[in-house]
């Protein structure tokens, strides 16, 4: 079993890809402490694993707070006498889902993303990293971002820089924590990739039923390039599963685009919002004039 005997704990686990992680990390050998926000979650998701043969417990925790994170790793510890992976996978999309223009976004929503998507990741992982260092463990450290990190989406300014933000965290981390032999690494999924509200809240948007909205709809032309299938959430999970093992034991640093079925190779991974139609930057919003020029 590739994470046999590990102690793994798992931000927002308690639905989407922290969920489904929890049961195939369980699959594989590992401990798991769920913990979700939503209170109910973490358990649904413990009991989920147990049912399934594995070793689980719950812990509730806002990532936002310092004290619930210095918490979840203490009951850890208590509870397993060590942490082996901190997965930060905790995140919250922008509001609106991509709806609400730049100039129409609150300090207030900022703070908020900023807190969840970027201080979430850096508090689970001082807190982990304090205890692994302080014990002369040597951990791993895994962050859920986003290809929004490398590529912008019209409609998602605060999103984008909360986890580009993060992934300058995956590196720092890693520079400083490796002589301790402590890993940093993050997975960065693509929409649609990683949670279950992704391509209903898109069709939402978009004024389509989920019914309608699919991968291969001409409206998403964000669509991987693999159209045998659409994605699901084991893709990314599977993926998490390496970077929790020993198989990447020689890994840190690494922010990894994800299992996203070529999305991310296309030239342009426009998320369609109802901004307007100026918001299309694929070739055919280029103007005529310039087209000789962007060939």
């Amino acid at each position: 079993m590739r994470l046999q005997g590990k102690i793994v704990v798992i931000t927002g686990s308690g639905s989407g890809l922290g969920r489904d992680a929890a049961s195939l990390f369980a699959s594989e050998g590992a401990t798991i402490v769920t913990s979700d926000i939503v209170p109910g979650r973490a358990e649904a998701a413990a009991k989920e694993v147990e049912a399934a043969g594995g070793t689980a417990v719950a812990i509730d925790a806002d990532v936002r707070k310092e004290a619930d994170i210095k918490n979840l790793v203490s009951q850890t510890v208590a509870n397993f006498g060590r942490i082996d992976v901190m997965w930060a996978n905790a995140g919250i999309p922008e509001p609106g889902f991509g709806s609400q223009p730049f100039i129409d976004s609150s300090l207030e929503d900022w703070d908020n993303i900023f807190r969840v998507n970027t201080t979430g990741i850096y508090l689970a992982w001082k807190h982990a990293a304090k205890w692994m260092v302080t014990n002369n463990h040597s951990g791993n450290l895994l962050a859920t971002t986003s290809a929004a990190a490398f590529v912008a989406y019209p409609g998602f300014p605060m999103y984008t820089a909360s986890k580009a933000g993060a992934n300058g965290l995956v590196h720092a981390a890693a520079i400083e924590l490796g002589k301790f032999g402590i890993r940093a690494n993050a997975l960065c999924p693509t929409h649609g990739m990683s949670v279950n509200f992704a391509l209903p809240a898109e069709a939402d948007v978009l004024g389509k039923s989920y019914e309608e909205m699919s991968p291969w709809d001409p409206d998403h032309r964000a669509m991987p390039l693999r159209l045998d299938r659409p994605p699901n959430l084991r893709d990314n999970s599977s993926l998490a599963l390496f970077l929790a093992s020993d198989e990447s034991l020689y890994m840190t640093g690494q922010t990894i685009q994800s299992a996203d079925g070529g999305q991310f190779a296309r030239s342009s991974i426009i998320f369609p919002t109802d901004l307007g139609e100026d918001n299309d930057i694929t070739a055919g919003s280029i103007p005529e004039e310039l087209r000789d020029q962007a060939d």
